[in-house]
């Protein structure tokens, strides 16, 4: 690369010149070229400071006109497309667009750092307030693959502790357990209820207040978030350890009503980050209006701990080595971290994911999910228009398909938009060697066939061809085609025969091929009417039209010629799987 011309910083006053900002945009847009428009400030300002000595001292200055150039750079790719992008580049500064070979994706899950074979555990902890979605197959398939890698254990471990936000549902316990078996192809290794286990949070609150990292705060939350704000330790925090045993004991025996009383955890008010300061770790819950909907549990506890004390709890009781969460949970481990070095414990090693977000679904939520189920706008978790594990195994999505879709995106930061296309194309691969063919004829018109056979032998199988052929008895000399290819004057009938289209008859050709007509697909007399149930736009529509004959079971997948995937229902009808 070429020596890059130098300026010098003025003292106090210095801001960048019109060549230091030509400069910027072009690093920017080299960025925005090896990775497709997706470049990322904190890489161009790295390289920037590489490559510039002199701008170092002015990195705080240079923020903002770099955040702009990467965002004009993106743009441009997303706009005039990656070739205008290279071509401009090419043009501006050859140099940049030779200088840096594109870095070779990683492919698959990287290591696990410190992990030793055979005692590695991780954990699966969902909120069982409705059946798992397309976003915990994430963090279920990872950890799966990693327990499996190093034949450690997996645990699935249900965060039941609200009864509030997010009331446990009692089916999914169970359905959790049945998904879990499904998507993996076996069951966790241990299965942990954090409902079970209050009394053990309890202990160790107990621990945490008599050795004097913790206590009961009985400030209104209101006056708590001031102090909070200040950075000035509320009047509770320096009560005796007497003092706060005794609350405790009084918001175990009843003493306080929800809202009065809250264990904290003594982290520092003086933390940078204000979501650390003297954060809550248990609190009263009104169980008698608001009981549990496990039976065994009902209104059985009155002191519930927040989620990221039990999760750090039920970590370190059980074990775990390795936590992989989003990058939103960054203030849970920083949080958690805290209350170990309180109680002298080792952290688990922590990865981090960024969101991944499906065009088509937008944004769902189970607890958006589940009032919309209840309110009637879905027919049930299974409905096909919504992003649930039971929903896409309803529309032929394979349990393969998921796991190769996660596994390829892997664990990044980056926060990833993807189409259903996909996971739609890793479910072909799942599929498609083994879905039968047939032909779904829609809106179907009935022609004659004169001079064509009497009979047809049709692949069922492509990678198969001699399996279990389809047989089709034409003499009835009709076969059924769609409306608009009986618009066409000459096409060939899939596998069948080439026609002409005269005066609403079907004239037959030659047995081969001939020429590059349209091939259509067709089927017999004899095809039953069915419907074909398409999820598109989070409506459902209905397409009619008839069935070729077959004797397969509910729940095949089926390729239609040329009408894309779908599985057959117990009703009888097709469901669309993709395209």
């Amino acid at each position: 690369m070429k020596e890059l011309p130098q300026v010098r910083p003025r003292p106090m006053t210095w801001n960048p010149d019109e060549e230091t900002l030509a400069f910027l945009r072009l690093v920017a847009l080299q960025n925005a070229v090896e990775y497709a428009g997706q470049a990322v400030a904190g890489s161009v300002v790295g390289r920037i400071m590489g490559m510039r000595a002199d701008l170092r001292p002015h990195g705080r200055v240079l923020a903002p006109a770099i955040a702009t150039a990467v965002a004009e750079a993106n743009a441009f790719v997303a706009e005039e497309g990656l070739e205008a992008a290279q071509e401009e580049l090419a043009s501006l500064a050859p140099e940049l667009l030779e200088s840096r070979p594109k870095a070779e994706r990683r492919v698959g899950l990287p290591d696990l750092e410190g992990a030793k074979e055979g005692e590695v555990v991780l954990r699966f902890a969902p909120n069982p307030n409705g059946p798992l979605s397309f976003g915990h197959a994430r963090g279920l398939v990872i950890n799966g693959a990693y327990a499996e890698r190093y034949k450690g254990i997996l645990i699935l471990r249900f965060d039941d502790t609200d009864t509030v936000v997010k009331p446990p549902m009692p089916e999914a316990y169970d359905t959790i357990q049945q998904e879990t078996e499904w998507l993996l192809g076996r069951p966790a290794d241990r299965v942990v209820i954090a409902s079970d286990r209050i009394e053990l949070y309890h202990a160790h609150a107990t621990t945490m207040i008599e050795r004097g990292f913790g206590y009961v705060c009985t400030c209104s939350a209101e006056a708590f978030r001031e102090f909070r704000v200040a950075q000035q330790d509320c009047p509770c925090r320096d009560g005796t350890t007497e003092v706060h045993v005794t609350r405790w004991e009084g918001m175990l025996n009843g003493a306080y009503r929800p809202g009065d009383a809250v264990v904290r955890v003594k982290t520092g008010m003086n933390q940078r980050n204000p979501a650390l300061r003297d954060w809550p770790a248990l609190r009263l819950q009104d169980t008698v209006a608001n009981p549990h909907p496990r039976p065994e549990v009902g209104s059985k506890h009155q002191v519930w701990p927040l989620l990221d004390f039990q999760s750090a709890i039920e970590d370190h009781l059980q074990g775990v080595t390795h936590i992989i969460r989003g990058k939103d949970l960054m203030d849970s481990t920083r949080k958690q971290t805290l209350l170990y070095e309180h109680f002298g414990w080792t952290y688990p090693k922590t990865m981090y994911w960024g969101r991944v977000k499906v065009h088509e679904w937008g944004g769902f939520s189970t607890s958006a999910m589940r009032k919309d189920i209840e309110s009637g706008r879905y027919e049930g978790w299974n409905d096909p228009r919504l992003p649930t594990l039971s929903a896409l195994g309803r529309r032929g999505i394979q349990p393969e398909a998921l796991r190769t879709f996660w596994l390829e995106l892997a664990i990044t930061q980056k926060d990833i938009s993807v189409p259903l296309t996909s996971l739609f194309s890793h479910n072909t691969k799942a599929v498609d060697s083994t879905a039968p063919r047939l032909a779904f004829v829609r809106d179907p018109i009935r022609l004659p066939l004169k001079d064509g056979p009497a009979s047809a032998t049709l692949v069922r199988y492509p990678d198969e061809p001699e399996k279990d052929p389809r047989q089709h008895d034409l003499a009835s000399g009709h076969v059924l085609v769609e409306s608009e290819d009986a618009e066409k004057s000459a096409f060939r009938l899939k596998d069948l025969v080439d026609v002409d289209l005269e005066d609403g008859v079907l004239h037959a050709g030659s047995r081969e091929r001939q020429d590059n007509r349209p091939i259509v697909h067709w089927t017999v007399d004899a095809a039953l009417p069915t419907t074909l149930v398409v999820a598109e736009d989070h409506e459902l529509h209905d397409v009619k039209g008839r069935l070729e004959p077959h004797d397969h079971p509910i729940g095949t997948v089926f390729q239609l010629e040329r009408v894309g995937y779908a599985i057959l229902l117990d009703d009888g009808r097709l469901l669309m799987t993709h395209e």
